[in-house]
């Protein structure tokens, strides 16, 4: 089942013996490939390596069962043959979503869209807290976070927010929490008690740098003008916000979080790039739309993926019929949870689809 396993961990030891070699740090460039292939290789390489033991564990419990006459001895393989055939089965599993094959844009940064759905202002108040229960588990993390746009409803609400979180592995943990996100409970203007019910809707898209999407500057229109809201003393003194609009497919990009026009200039580029990167990425997916239909975390916005119950104190994820009663921790940022129910779920359906095969 795993012969191509033995050809890695040659592969895997040539990469270490050049990595050993003096020489390769004056070659930066390839020096940090090899740390990065070391790296991703290491968790399939040790596992094979416990596989294998746990098998040789096996055989030498077996030759011990044949020869041994000892009863002491006897029961002694006994038990050592049945933890190393329960090992052996953990760790065949374990191979096998390494083996999975990887999304190339798991290791990217991601770009984070929160926009406020139907619900009015109290929307826009969940979309502020889905924002800071995001920044609160990049925090956690270490990740850095930038916003790139912000639009306010001057109650501390968020009609939609743009940021960019960048740490290892982004997008392979937040991918999942694309769709509409809804909310239950009663709002602090509903003097009736009566609970309400508002969305947001999450895009988390792969940032992407210039060699991954190339912009023709004539297919875009660039706007400077005075930003606008709160800022400090630029606002309205200098043309330092930055509208861009990509004429090919209309979209509009709006960014004055800087007080440079220069800065402003270039996050707005780089959510762009991230906007047309997902647009490929979707053609792409609509492609193998019947092999995608299995899988947890389409990214479809559309898709109405968690509840937050607000009285009951519990979050509900739909696609993996997840509930659990810790709404204050999970607002606060602990969402890791959710994030590995919902990699399980996409592990083992893919995992079905290739025993399919």
């Amino acid at each position: 089942m795993f012969d191509n396993l033995e050809d890695i961990l040659v592969h895997y030891e040539e990469v270490m013996a050049e990595l050993a070699n003096p020489e390769i740090a004056g070659n930066q460039e390839r020096f940090r490939k090899l740390m990065k292939e070391q790296s991703d290789l290491l968790p399939l390489v040790n596992t094979y390596n416990d596989y294998k033991l746990a098998i040789k564990n096996q055989n030498e419990a077996l030759s011990i069962l044949d020869t041994e006459s000892d009863e002491e001895m006897r029961e002694f393989a006994k038990e050592e043959l049945t933890q190393a055939k329960k090992r052996e089965t953990e760790l065949e599993q374990e191979l096998k979503i390494l083996l999975l094959p990887k999304d190339p844009n798991d290791d990217k940064n991601i770009m984070l869209e929160i926009r406020a759905g139907a619900g009015g202002d109290e929307a826009a108040l969940f979309a502020a807290e889905l924002y800071r229960m995001y920044i609160h588990y990049a925090e956690s993390l270490n990740w850095k976070n930038e916003i790139i746009s912000l639009s306010e409803n001057g109650i501390g609400g968020f009609k939609e927010v743009v940021a960019m979180i960048s740490g290892k592995g982004a997008y392979s943990k937040l991918k999942y929490e694309s769709g509409v996100h809804r909310v239950q409970r009663v709002p602090e203007t509903e003097s009736g008690g009566r609970i309400h019910t508002s969305t947001a809707s999450v895009a988390v898209m792969p940032e992407a740098e210039e060699v991954d999407v190339q912009i023709d500057m004539n297919d875009v229109r660039i706007d400077v003008m005075r930003a606008s809201g709160n800022g400090g003393q630029c606002v309205n003194t200098t043309d330092s916000a930055v509208r861009l609009t990509h004429y090919p497919t209309g979209i509009v990009i709006y960014s004055q979080t800087e007080k440079s026009q220069l800065q402003n200039k270039e996050k707005a580029f780089a959510l762009l790039r991230s906007k047309l990167y997902e647009i490929e990425l979707e053609k792409k997916q609509s492609a193998e739309a019947a092999d995608r239909r299995s899988q947890i975390g389409t990214g479809d916005r559309s898709e109405k993926i968690r509840t937050y119950n607000f009285p009951q104190g519990r979050v509900t994820d739909h696609r993996i019929n997840l509930t659990l009663y810790k709404l204050d921790k999970i607002m606060n940022g602990d969402i890791q949870e959710l994030i590995d129910g919902c990699i399980a779920a996409d592990q083992a359906a893919k995992l079905a689809k290739l025993n399919e095969q």
